[in-house]
């Protein structure tokens, strides 16, 4: 399988595929949103911050923190900005912050900014005590990202090895395929922690060395 890509912040590609290919086209298709918000929603490791880098480096959108929006007027968090990223938005309605993120995207709306939010599950299942920010939320578009697939899995391993100039047999990336966890941080673990050991015992990246690598993870 051939995967598009986008570049992220991090200088990492982010790769294209079924399972984030509809967040993808939400992101390509900015500022041509039907409203100012766009919620994307995906379990823990989906990927939700990866994509969310792409936009900013995409758009230049400013990245809202919790401790930023607690802390400052939201009129001044949207001043000068190109776009907004709201991560982990569920943390701020629970940290609440409800009302000014009410006013945040009352902000956004009147000066045709687009806010991207992420979280891991829809703002219907988010407890909004505020009626007016729980019905802007909940008339916002949906974008779902789902775990990766084996495909994915296997095309991540690959470019994160030989971005570390490591060959890799495909023995090796179906040995770790069939026993690794399925999040993009699982492959940065795995991937990480095989660079190490094999520099640090100056061996080539094998089925023992990678088992040992996984054995080691479970541990920690």
């Amino acid at each position: 399988m051939t995967f598009g890509h986008r570049p992220a912040l991090s200088g990492d590609d982010f790769l294209v595929a079924p399972s984030n290919q509809q967040a993808v086209q939400w992101i390509d298709n900015w500022p041509n949103w039907p409203g100012p918000l766009l919620v994307i929603v995906g379990p823990a490791g989906s990927g939700k911050t990866h994509i969310a880098n792409v936009f900013i480096n995409a758009t230049g959108a400013k990245n809202v923190g919790i401790d930023m929006l607690g802390a400052r007027d939201p009129a001044a968090v949207v001043e000068g900005a190109t776009a907004l990223v709201v991560e982990n938005a569920k943390g701020f309605i629970n940290g609440g912050l409800d009302e000014q993120l009410l006013h945040l995207y009352n902000l956004a709306r009147e000066h045709d900014i687009r806010i991207l939010m992420t979280a891991e599950t829809a703002p219907a299942r988010w407890q909004v005590n505020l009626k007016d920010l729980s019905s802007r939320l909940n008339t916002a578009p949906i974008a779902e990202i789902n775990p990766p697939d084996d495909a994915l899995i296997s095309a991540l391993l690959i470019k994160q090895f030989s971005d570390r100039q490591i060959d890799v047999g495909q023995d090796v990336i179906s040995y770790l395929l069939s026993r690794m966890g399925r999040s993009f941080a699982d492959v940065r673990r795995v991937v990480e922690s095989t660079d190490h050991l094999s520099l640090a015992e100056k061996r080539r990246v094998t089925i023992p060395l990678v088992r040992r690598v996984l054995e080691d993870n479970s541990e920690n």
